[in-house]
């Protein structure tokens, strides 16, 4: 039966192979490979075939490449996790498990990758086991344990995979110097680290730069601002900083004021030109907000505009229709800007005995988000 099974499989990839490779003799050369990984990795036909065309198995290296199997299950890879890291990173068959593999697992086990860690930590980032262990893996790993735990470091890991195999004596760790010279708070700096790892991935030069200018805006290093305006300026290109400035300068606003509201709220220039611009819109000549309304108010520039600023300005509307609320645009601005739990409590259960499908209507507006002019 079971070779039944096998002449079917055979027969089966060499009629795929000739449909999709150029020649019958890289079919040939390619039928074993697709059934090698097939059979013994347990992938599935189409990707032992799309993998077959990236990688090469000789029948004289099974041998070997059953040795890197065995060891990945060794260090609790299951079948389908096996599977999955061979279609991201074919050439890891071919890597040698004493003088590759082994000494590489044996560090991350040391410093905390344990059980399913270690699969999850390396199915983020297959490429971190292509990486020299001594230059790259140790010291980024020895560097982020003096700040994270090993659940806090798998965490930012998953986050950007890249955190374990780039150079972090050329970027995170100056990066990360730089910031604590500059006076910002080491438990600041380790929080970013967690949840916006690529930012303290930057170029340093970049970095500098970014400082730089933040400081130059007076905004305090010891406080809240100062990461996040860091971050937000770290992510574009000085040409997309200036083109965010002239973008407001469109609506009135002054460069002066423009950096204000960046002062008090930076991720306002982290958003999209086109989210800005519909919401500027609405508010200016929909809503007919005073401009200086708008910049007392830059949260109102940060909420999603389909899922929240429109479903609430509808609420508004209607409570407002109702007389169960003056048309006032500071409670307006205050509706807008609240948590969903707070807005839910303040302005739809509170008033459902007046208007009993008001919540109904807030959801339905969220899904088909149609604007009421």
């Amino acid at each position: 039966m079971a070779n039944i099974v096998l002449r079917n499989l055979h027969f089966l990839v060499q009629k795929r192979l000739l449909a999709t490779l150029p020649t019958p003799t890289s079919a040939l050369c390619s039928s074993f490979t697709v059934e090698y990984l097939v059979q013994s990795c347990g992938l599935p036909l189409e990707s032992a075939i799309s993998t077959s065309k990236k990688l090469q198995i000789d029948k004289k290296q099974t041998h070997r490449i059953d040795s890197v199997l065995k060891f990945l299950k060794s260090n609790g890879f299951d079948d389908a996790q096996i599977a999955k890291l061979i279609t991201k990173r074919p050439t890891i068959l071919h890597y040698k498990v004493l003088n590759n593999l082994e000494p590489k697992f044996n560090f991350l086990i040391e410093n905390g990758f344990v059980g399913q860690n270690l699969p999850e930590l390396v199915l983020l980032n297959p490429v971190v086991l292509s990486r020299s262990l001594d230059s790259h893996i140790k010291p980024a790993v020895q560097f982020l344990k003096k700040l994270l735990s090993t659940n806090d470091m798998l965490a930012a890991a998953k986050r950007s995979s890249r955190l374990l195999n780039i150079d972090s004596e050329g970027t995170i760790q100056p990066n990360v110097a730089l910031l604590q010279s500059e006076g910002v708070p080491l438990d600041v700096i380790t929080k970013m680290i967690l949840f916006q790892p690529r930012t303290v991935m930057q170029n340093v030069d970049r970095m500098a730069y970014a400082v730089r200018t933040i400081k130059d805006l007076g905004i305090d290093p010891t406080g809240p601002m100062f990461v996040r305006a860091v971050r937000v300026m770290i992510s574009m290109k000085e040409s997309t900083w200036k083109r965010k400035i002239e973008f407001f300068k469109s609506y009135g606003w002054s460069e002066d004021v423009v950096l204000s509201v960046f002062k008090r709220q930076p991720f306002c220039l982290a958003c999209s030109e086109d989210k800005l611009g519909r919401v500027m819109d609405f508010f200016l000549n929909t809503v007919k907000l005073e401009p200086e309304t708008m910049i007392a108010n830059p949260l109102l520039l940060m909420h999603g505009f389909e899922k929240t600023v429109l479903p609430r300005y509808n609420v508004f509307k209607i409570l407002v229709s109702k007389k169960l609320i003056k048309r006032d645009n500071k409670r307006l601005c205050w509706l807008i800007t609240q948590s969903e739990r707070r807005f839910l409590d303040n302005f739809v259960l509170k008033y459902l005995n007046e208007v009993p499908d008001l919540l109904e209507i807030y959801h339905s507006s969220k899904e088909e988000t149609v604007e009421i002019p």
